[in-house]
């Protein structure tokens, strides 16, 4: 099982790898996230939101597999609690199949790759920078973890 976070974007600042690290360094090897970080395209190039979602897209699809299971990080997926999140992991672990969680661009994912995903997720009703995202997601994944293994790092 490998667990990828496909993420458009630039060059993160310095305290987004130190807090993803943090996090990614907890958990156990076979759960490591392993970043795939596409260039996001520049509205600069007088392209339109669709033109350019289009386009992250085809970024996007060149790190797909059939056989992965592909989770949209999308504001109208399912909203994720904690315990959500680690009978997800609970179940990718017993299956074995790699996990390929998509962010998008700043205008979000194109039409194309939320119909590709099996799972939608929100994180939350709140817009999160990119940044952000990814330090939630290795937290969220470590949490999960903890809570599976009876570690009390997460209370309720």
């Amino acid at each position: 099982m490998k667990i990828n976070l496909l993420t458009l974007g630039h060059k993160m600042p310095d305290w987004v790898n130190v807090a993803f690290n943090a996090y990614n360094h907890r958990l156990p090897n076979h759960l490591k996230i392993h970043i795939k970080e596409m260039p996001a395209i520049s509205r600069q190039k007088g392209l339109s939101v669709p033109q350019i979602k289009a386009q992250e897209a085809k970024l996007i699809n060149k790190h797909l597999q059939s056989d992965n299971l592909n989770i949209a990080l999308d504001e109208h997926g399912k909203a994720m609690k904690t315990t959500d999140v680690a009978q997800q992991l609970d179940r990718w672990q017993m299956t074995g199949q790699n996990v390929n969680i998509i962010v998008g661009g700043a205008d979000g994912l194109d039409s194309s790759i939320l119909k590709l995903a099996q799972q939608t997720w929100s994180l939350s009703k709140l817009t999160f920078p990119h940044q952000l995202v990814k330090v939630i997601i290795a937290e969220q994944l470590y949490r999960a973890h903890s809570l599976l293994n009876n570690h009390p790092y997460h209370r309720e």
